[in-house]
């Protein structure tokens, strides 16, 4: 003898589609089969960084869980990719523009409170061009 074990062979068969597989799936208990799974490693995404509340009305949270049980996500992932997409294809302002050009060109980075100062100059400037078409 060698010392080493021959491989037991599965009793878990090949499939050939996902359809064949979950059709034994359909018709075997996976209780039956501990013996022969092992873990199965995945790829998350990060963590995101920060997150914020939204408050809604009851008729709209109840429509929005609708909508996203009917995708099969979660409503705060389906509120997510509104937003992401919402916020795609928005045109920035150029209060905006003017901000994260502030944010780009200051080493090192600007302070909130920098950060609100600049915004403000923005908007103040913005409101003046306004008013002067």
């Amino acid at each position: 003898m060698t010392g080493k074990r021959a491989a037991k062979k599965s009793r878990i068969p090949e499939f050939a589609t996902r359809e064949e597989e979950a059709a034994f799936w359909d018709t075997h208990d996976i209780s039956d089969y501990w013996d022969e799974l092992r873990p199965a490693r995945g790829r998350f995404a990060k963590q995101l960084s920060e997150g914020i509340t939204v408050r809604l009305d009851p008729e709209t949270l109840a429509r929005l869980r609708s909508l996203a049980s009917e995708m099969g996500i979660g409503p705060t992932t389906l509120a997510r990719i509104w937003i992401l997409e919402h916020l795609r294809h928005m045109p920035t302002s150029p209060v905006v523009e003017r901000t994260a050009g502030a944010l780009k060109i200051h080493k090192p980075p600007l302070t909130a409170e920098q950060l609100r100062e600049s915004a403000e100059r923005a908007m103040a400037e913005e409101a003046v061009h306004r008013m002067g078409e």
